[in-house]
């Protein structure tokens, strides 16, 4: 009877974690090409947040200076469903996922509070970001050059002649995503900006995955997660993997009673 149980559960478990695959690469095809520009294209050293004055007209990104409504759908979603959007819909978080499937060290931690110091990181990130946009004003840089050529030499010839602004930005980026080879998913859990305002505003949301009083403890979730959290604590997404592990059945998802 039990094994039946553990089958059932098991099946529940893959079904969901193949139906948010799905989703993150519907939203790939849908917002992969703003994220990328945003990375590797945008003139403003944070990205995202001066589309509507951008002089790259071909930026696929610009669309949400005509449907405000994108920035809209965020914080609506944060408020009903935590950092969902980190573990269903963000391109960059299935990229850090994918490559930390290969990671070296997956740091999944039984106490979360020694995660509190890691997260450091976001905070950094966070006023780093309010700094150049308030204090410094956001500054344009070079645009990224394009060749008709090959896109590799595109890369090059904008290294060569960027502004050290960009140039600096795109290497510590990048840097941060190869790194997610060494620890699974540095950037999501660690240094996002995005995913640390997200970490300040996921305990006043309405739904969530979480424990109920029944859990003993057994850590069978850490098996399962991605960003090596434990249900409603820090770096938790919602992503919903865990709910079908706990042999108590005490994972829950809905809205968390007091």
């Amino acid at each position: 009877m039990c094994s039946k149980v553990a089958s059932k559960k098991t099946k529940k478990s893959f079904y969901l974690t193949k139906i948010r695959r799905l989703v993150q690469l519907i939203f790939i095809g849908a917002i992969g090409q703003w994220a990328f520009y945003g990375i590797f294209r945008c003139p403003f050293i944070v990205p995202f947040v001066n589309c509507g004055s951008c002089p790259v007209v071909t930026c696929w990104g610009r669309i949400t200076a005509i449907f405000f409504g994108f920035w809209l759908f965020i914080p609506v979603l944060v408020i009903f469903l935590g950092r969902a959007f980190c573990g269903w819909l963000c391109p960059g978080g299935f990229v850090n996922q994918m490559l930390g499937k290969f990671a070296v060290f997956k740091l999944k931690m039984k106490n979360n509070k020694k995660l509190r110091y890691a997260q450091i990181g976001m905070v950094i990130s966070v006023l780093i970001s309010l700094g150049v946009y308030f204090i410094w004003g956001n500054p344009r840089v070079m645009i990224p050059m394009r060749t008709s050529d090959e896109y590799l030499n595109a890369i090059i010839m904008s290294f060569k002649f960027s502004d050290w602004y960009w140039a600096t930005r795109t290497a510590i980026v990048v840097s941060l995503i190869v790194a997610s080879l060494i620890i699974a998913n540095l950037w999501c859990r660690f240094v996002c900006p995005t995913g640390g305002v997200m970490e300040l505003l996921r305990k006043i949301s309405i739904f969530r995955v979480y424990k109920t009083d029944a859990c003993d403890h057994c850590n069978a979730f850490l098996r399962k997660c991605e960003m090596g959290t434990r249900p409603d604590e820090i770096n938790c997404t919602n992503c919903g993997d865990c709910l079908n592990v706990c042999h108590v059945d005490a994972i829950k998802f809905g809205r968390k009673k007091s």
